[in-house]
């Protein structure tokens, strides 16, 4: 499983799910997608995470998105699969993303409105058991998730590689991974390059991107940065950033992956269309969005 650590200290793509005009998977679409990250040098690949509308797919859906993501990825990067919902769905759909060739799977935050401390560690618990042979990324969302239950969780399960942690708050996340294991685990910064440099300086090797899968080569270039210790070159993308992260992040993120469809839309490699409850953008933003797109010419 260290190999698996190590593979993720790099940027993982949270892929969109593209639609056709009838409202269902354009999976030629999706491939197109998934190759040019790929080919751009992005090492892992995630289906069906919250950029790729996650709770608006159907099962089949999701198991389709998966299936297509990783015949497209093949041996060129590594899938690391989004699953969740109930622990009997979860398990079922980590299993099928094992046999389809995915090393690891992202279980995403249990939406239940009653947790536990002890109820979130037998959750992932019962999932990481059903998988041994896959590595397990948590998804931590909420405040109140600690490092200690992180540890009790890795210590349990040996599979359990990776924290992709994705609360607003870098002095806490400092002390939750230092108080789970600062090295037994893989750190992502699950809120994508606004934050990066932030967690990066705190110990987070990895982050995740859905701006990746529009401009692969910004992103990359805020690695590679970070990679050699050069924070002000790091925070130049940052600046051409910016705006489309707060486009995605107005109003409690409700456009997130709009703007990002808008964007793939306007550059000709997928319709823009995204399922409730989110929602078509305005004119206004879409304008917006070309301009962004303007400033970005030759980096995309």
């Amino acid at each position: 499983m260290r190999s698996l650590t190590e593979r993720l200290a790099d940027v993982a793509a949270v892929t969109v799910t593209p639609f056709d005009a009838a409202g269902g998977l354009d999976l030629d679409a999706n491939v197109k997608l998934v190759r040019r990250l790929v080919d751009a040098g992005v090492g892992v690949i995630t289906p069906n995470g919250n950029t790729g509308e996650f709770y608006a797919l159907t099962p089949d859906e999701r198991r389709l998105m998966l299936e297509s993501t990783a015949a497209a990825v093949g041996e060129d990067a590594i899938v690391l699969a989004g699953v969740g919902l109930d622990v009997a769905s979860a398990v079922e759909s980590a299993r099928h993303a094992g046999e389809h060739g995915a090393r690891m799977v992202m279980v995403h935050q249990p939406v239940h409105p009653y947790v536990s401390a002890d109820g979130w560690v037998d959750y992932h618990r019962r999932i990481a058991d059903a998988v041994p042979g896959l590595g397990v990324v948590l998804y931590v969302r909420g405040p109140r998730v600690t490092g200690e239950q992180i540890a009790r969780l890795g210590e349990a399960c040996p599979n359990v590689v990776g924290v992709k942690y994705a609360v607003p708050d870098p002095v806490q996340f400092a002390s939750v991974a230092r108080d789970a294991g600062l090295e037994r685990f893989a750190w992502l910064c699950g809120l994508a390059e606004p934050y990066t440099p932030a967690y990066w300086a705190a110990g987070a090797r990895g982050f995740t991107s859905g701006l990746v899968t529009a401009a692969p080569g910004l992103t990359l270039r805020m690695r590679d940065a970070l990679r050699a210790g050069d924070y002000p070159a790091a925070m130049e993308v940052w600046e051409l950033i910016r705006r489309f992260e707060e486009l995605r992040g107005a109003d409690a993120s409700a456009d997130n992956v709009a703007v990002v469809k808008e964007a793939l839309a306007q550059l000709g490699l997928c319709r823009r269309d995204v399922r409730p409850p989110s929602r078509a953008l305005p004119a206004e933003i879409r304008e917006e969005v070309a301009v962004i797109l303007a400033t970005w010419e030759g980096t995309v």
